[in-house]
């Protein structure tokens, strides 16, 4: 009797291990993603069954305080090929110290491409990051609950994770769109401030984006051409984003309500928006900027060109042959910061945008630094090691659109394990894994606390 107390009492060992290796297994294996999180604050990775886009379990981020969490996997690439990561993803009380740059996203370790980050609490929704593995043979793919310049708190849930491999679109005419944003009419510390574009503004806006789509040509030789679209937007911008160098300006957080159809219907390789954010009496506090570049609307290149307060006393886009031959220098100058910016993540070295004195060039009172921007654009700066400037190359580096997706080969990303020797060997790959991030220690991975994915 006593033996076969004893195997009874086994058994339900044996079953209750089982049934809590199960439960376990069920709510904290991530497959064979990394988890990871920058501050030790209370973060939890789960897989959530309550909350599912389809079938499978979701994979939660919770943040009960402020901090970048994100789960991750590195896959190999082809160099200087378009790659599109997309998921479904669903969002509860986020709040982000930095809402124009952290949130729930998709994102590149190591990289400040991500996708404009959702806050708040939002059902499931697509999102998708696009994006060229320029000189890279590795990427390392995350979803987030943060962002490379930010922190977050509340609960996020990704689902329905799939990675493609596009053909990249090397042809050399850039879509640009211009948009007017007819009104700003947004609260700033408790005053209200209202301004809008006036019909002069928007007449030297048209203008000059004709003007800057012809001096690309002739600056470059030819190198790249540039068409453009102007739309008019009728309806306010209502936020503004800040930074302590420039005060405030327009994110792509700011307008992505008012003009994402545009961007989802139309194949646009840059963005600029017009405003107008002030007047002689009062205005919405900048630092002193007409043009603002180097940000991105996902992967597109985006600026604010600012409407300058007093027109009828600059000559700010308004061509005189006796005063201003180069009125559109504010839009080159600001399109040129993002062919910089592609051009420094291919690891090329050239001068920096704003190194014209360095060099010798000063700005002239009729044309400013249009010969900079043309030695610049033509690779035709002397220097003590012979020509340099932006090389050609950069005039291919377009962002990456879903046309270059037609013929878009699936590449296996979520690897599910179907028993119980393939999750053992996946957990054992990814404690390997996370070791090699840690002896890497560089800038993608060392601020990070990393977590088996067991």
């Amino acid at each position: 009797m006593s033996k076969w107390i004893g195997k009874i009492i086994s058994t339900s060992i044996i079953i209750i291990l089982i049934a809590t290796i199960i439960t376990i297994y069920n709510k904290y294996y991530f497959n064979d993603f990394i988890k990871a999180h920058e501050k030790k604050a209370a973060t939890s990775f789960y897989r959530d069954s309550k909350q599912k886009y389809n079938e499978k379990k979701s994979y939660c981020i919770e943040n009960e305080d402020f901090n970048d969490s994100l789960f991750f996997k590195e896959i190999p690439v082809e160099k200087n090929t378009p790659y599109k990561i997309k998921c479904m993803v669903k969002t509860e009380n986020v709040e982000s110290d930095k809402p124009e740059t952290s949130g729930a996203c998709i994102s590149i370790m190591g990289t400040a491409e991500q996708t404009i980050p959702i806050q708040g609490t939002t059902d499931w929704q697509e999102i998708t990051l696009l994006v060229d593995s320029k000189e890279k043979e590795k990427l390392d793919i995350s979803f987030r609950l943060g962002g490379y310049d930010g922190y977050s708190k509340g609960k996020a849930w990704f689902s329905d994770i799939h990675v493609e491999k596009g053909v990249k679109d090397t042809t050399t005419n850039w879509n640009v769109a211009c948009f007017l944003m007819d009104t700003i009419n947004t609260e700033i510390d408790g005053k209200t401030y209202k301004y809008s574009l006036t019909k002069e503004d928007k007449e030297l806006l048209k203008s000059n984006i004709q003007r800057f789509c012809e001096s690309c040509n002739t600056l470059s030789s030819g190198e790249m051409t540039a068409t453009y679209e102007v739309i008019e937007i009728s309806e306010p911008i209502t936020t503004l984003s800040y930074d302590e160098e420039n005060y405030y300006y327009v994110s792509p957080r700011d307008v992505k309500p008012l003009i994402n159809q545009y961007i989802k219907n139309n194949e646009y390789d840059h963005i600029f928006i017009g405003i107008r954010m002030g007047d002689t009496i009062s205005e919405i506090p900048v630092n002193d900027w007409i043009g603002l570049g180097s940000m991105r609307y996902d992967n597109i290149g985006f600026s604010n060109i600012r409407m300058p307060n007093d027109l009828k006393n600059s000559t700010m886009y308004k061509y005189d042959i006796r005063n201003d031959i180069f009125p559109e220098e504010v839009f080159i100058h600001e399109f040129l910061h993002s062919l910089e910016r592609n051009l420094n993540e291919k690891e090329y070295v050239f001068p920096a945008l704003h190194d014209n004195e360095k060099f010798g060039y000063q700005t002239q009172a009729k044309s400013g630094l249009k010969q900079w921007y043309e030695d610049y654009m033509k690779c035709n700066i002397d220097s003590n090691q012979g020509k340099t400037g932006l090389d050609k190359i950069v005039y291919t580096t377009k962002p990456v659109h879903a046309s270059d997706f037609e013929y878009a080969e699936e590449i296996e990303f979520e690897n599910t394990p179907h028993n119980p020797i393939d999750i053992a060997a996946q957990i054992i790959e990814n404690f390997k894994t996370m070791l090699n991030q840690k002896e890497q220690n560089s800038m993608t991975q060392s601020n990070y606390i990393t977590i088996t994915s067991d």
